[in-house]
């Protein structure tokens, strides 16, 4: 008998969705970072075993905005995945209920799929029996094939969750191949790094409004990989901030992403960065598409 199938991972920005899929596959499918909607596409992360193999998408917040064009995008990316999933995984943050949460659960129940609830960081409950009435009380707010508490960033009790999903999948051959944990390339993951070394160093309002493209991969005769990326922001303001004092904000966020990417490729990179100002990229339907939300528009 082998299992296999897609789980929508789903809730409210900044809960752990991409922490959770990152521990569950054994790999860094998806950025993380403190700030919300560091997740901006839905990206899948495939577990395979001897006897089943599940694709988790990791999806951006569901927030249920609608303006700009960026944000609708993200909305339109969370939604999609529960058309091609066969569970969904909600996920929430233990001692918090907030209107997002209940948007998020509202599509759930709306889409007529199975619904795992994980409450994520447990770690933080102080005293800890306080989680038993949580549990209850989540337990009141819809009929979820189960309830499972867990700590994404500290691994813990994510065997029980994996159980429960692998039991409510369908028997049936793998999509995947053995070998394969994600469904995105190497530019994706390279922007995706350098991005999130940015949102990591910039303060609050910029990481929102920049984007980052990657013009070139190039495979040298001294087994280098160089790539040049344009880092694009809205406005000249935060051109400045971006760069930074000579330059240096800039050469210590490559630098970090650089570090990243080598250890993560197992092979020297060379990581050349440009920024460039685009205003209202993010509202630019021709502009989100050269950073490849081709099908979220």
């Amino acid at each position: 008998m082998h299992r296999s199938g897609f789980v929508a991972v789903v809730g409210r920005p900044n809960v752990g969705k991409s922490t959770l899929v990152n521990a569950l596959v054994g790999h860094k499918i998806s950025i993380v970072t403190s700030k919300p909607h560091t997740t901006r596409h839905a990206i899948l992360g495939i577990l395979t075993t001897a006897d089943a193999q599940i694709v988790f998408i990791d999806t951006p917040g569901m927030d249920g905005g609608t303006g700009r064009l960026l944000n609708r995008a993200m909305n339109k990316a969370a939604t999609a995945a529960l058309d091609s999933a066969d569970l969904v995984v909600l996920v929430v943050e233990a001692g918090v209920w907030k209107a997002k949460d209940q948007q998020a659960l509202d599509q759930l129940r709306a889409s007529g799929l199975p619904g795992v609830l994980v409450v994520n960081k447990i770690d933080r409950v102080r005293p800890k029996d306080r989680l038993l009435p949580i549990l209850a009380e989540h337990g009141e707010r819809h009929d979820f094939s189960a309830i499972v508490p867990v700590s994404a960033l500290k691994r813990d009790n994510l065997s029980p969750l994996l159980d429960q999903v692998l039991s409510q999948l369908p028997e049936q051959e793998a999509f995947y191949d053995a070998g394969t944990i994600t469904n995105r390339d190497l530019a994706f993951k390279a922007a995706e790094t350098l991005r999130e070394k940015l949102m990591h160093a910039l303060r609050e309002e910029v990481p929102y409004g920049l984007g980052v493209e990657i013009v070139a991969l190039t495979d040298e005769d001294d087994g280098r990989l160089v790539i040049d990326a344009t880092i694009w922001v809205d406005r000249e303001s935060h051109k400045a901030i971006v760069i930074g004092k000579r330059g240096q904000q800039l050469k210590e966020v490559g630098m970090a992403a650089r570090g990243d990417l080598q250890r993560a490729l197992d092979r020297r990179v060379h990581l050349q960065s440009h920024v460039k100002v685009k205003k209202n990229w993010s509202d630019n339907a021709q502009s989100l598409r050269e950073l490849g939300y081709d099908g979220e528009l």
